[in-house]
């Protein structure tokens, strides 16, 4: 069964950063791309992932990616993406399954956090 992976708050260069590292991994993964309240409510249930910006672009009710946890942390596994460590830090503390940043896109933490949040063994 292919794992359903949401692109939460992150600009177009982003978008296409990601979704190209993510299908080098998995390449049956559903990505999909939340840029907006409505469209995170919607793609969230059901999904696997939500790979969350530190700082939000789009339509959103909140600046910080972080603010989403308590609505979505439940649905899926819930990862920020920030080269932040103090972001990452308050991430996990408040319930975020551990993220990576963008310079560590295609890299082997990237590689094996995802893997980990999927419940898939990194090869």
């Amino acid at each position: 069964m292919s794992k359903r992976i949401v692109l939460v708050g992150h600009c177009g260069p982003d978008v296409s950063m990601l979704r190209s590292a993510l299908r080098s991994m998995l390449p049956e993964a559903r990505i999909e791309v939340a840029d907006s309240d409505e469209a995170l409510a919607r793609l969230a249930p059901g999904s696997d992932l939500l790979l969350v910006n530190r700082v939000l672009d789009g339509e959103f009710s909140v600046a910080e990616g972080l603010e989403l946890l308590p609505r979505y942390g439940g649905v899926a596994a819930f990862m920020l993406v920030s080269d932040l460590p103090e972001a990452q830090a308050r991430a996990e503390r408040e319930g975020a399954t551990p993220g990576f940043g963008k310079r560590q896109v295609r890299g082997e933490v990237m590689r094996s956090r995802v893997m980990s949040a999927l419940g898939q063994r990194a090869e």
